[in-house]
């Protein structure tokens, strides 16, 4: 089973370059963020017809995350619980937001996560990007309590790079968020919560990024950050037998369909349950 996330920066005017990549890379299941659209915009008839249901949870031109999948998809929930939302209004749902989607693949439990950017140190935007995660890591631990074989996998732009590695100048960044101690002790929360960065092994640092700003050459100049992860519950990381960054997919030319978002797809390949 290849289990893919990708923030597609606005599926609309990517998603024949997105389900080209499905085809090509024999993915099963993907998860995408900031899709950029409401429900009814989603395009999902390119989705149908090369052989995949989707769910989506999006409002409008902000956020969005979604799933895509040729395995099924049931049990599918928008906002995982205790979900914080940004708004000062008591009756404001989390999942307006956009966010946090939720469903079960053949015997996954996949998150598509859109972790909030943060803005900068000491917005209030920040202090609610911390929240979340440590919401995330509470439920997460939960998850795992009750069932600790529960195959899940929390993926997509954490909006995090957890060390000085996933970053392509610890100067540039300095002050800035994606990078402070305490959003990287949130990420590190996840993890010691009981799920595993299974990506990097198989794909190991320095220099190993899954994005890269579209200005000033960054990409051409691999000047990127790791920021999109795939963590799986003990159960699940077990069954990782590859997983990549695709890089190539970031590239544009004639032999790519359409302009690239500024991330590069994950996938993860798992090896079957076995009886």
């Amino acid at each position: 089973m290849r289990i893919a996330t990708w923030n597609v920066n606005s599926i609309r005017a990517r998603v024949e370059r997105v389900t080209d990549w499905l085809e090509r890379a024999d993915v099963d299941v993907l998860a995408m963020q900031e899709t950029k659209c409401s429900d009814e915009q989603f395009p999902t008839m390119p989705f149908l017809a090369a052989g995949y249901e989707v769910t989506h949870c999006g409002f409008n031109q902000w956020n969005g995350v979604a799933i895509a999948s040729r395995v099924g998809i049931d049990d599918v929930q928008v906002g995982f619980d205790g979900q914080p939302t940004w708004s000062d209004k008591p009756e404001v749902e989390a999942a307006a937001e956009a966010r946090a989607l939720g469903a079960t693949c053949n015997g996954v439990r996949v998150w598509s996560l859109y972790v909030p950017n943060g803005r900068f140190i000491g917005s209030p935007h920040y202090l609610y990007k911390l929240q979340w995660l440590a919401a995330l890591r509470d439920t997460g631990h939960k998850w795992l309590s009750d069932d600790p074989g529960a195959q899940i996998a929390l993926v997509g732009d954490w909006n995090i790079a957890p060390t000085d590695e996933d970053v392509w100048s610890v100067e540039f960044y300095r002050g800035s968020t994606h990078v402070t101690e305490p959003e990287r002790q949130a990420f590190d929360a996840v993890v010691e919560a009981g799920f595993t960065d299974v990506v990097r092994p198989f794909a190991p640092g320095p220099a190993v990024y899954t994005y890269w700003d579209y200005t000033q050459l960054r990409f051409p100049k691999n000047r990127g950050m790791r920021i999109d992860f795939v963590l799986g519950s003990p159960a699940l990381a077990k069954r990782v037998a590859h997983a990549e960054i695709v890089r190539d997919e970031r590239k544009s030319g004639k032999d790519r369909i359409g302009a690239p978002s500024d991330h590069a797809p994950v996938l993860v390949e798992l090896e079957s349950l076995r009886c």
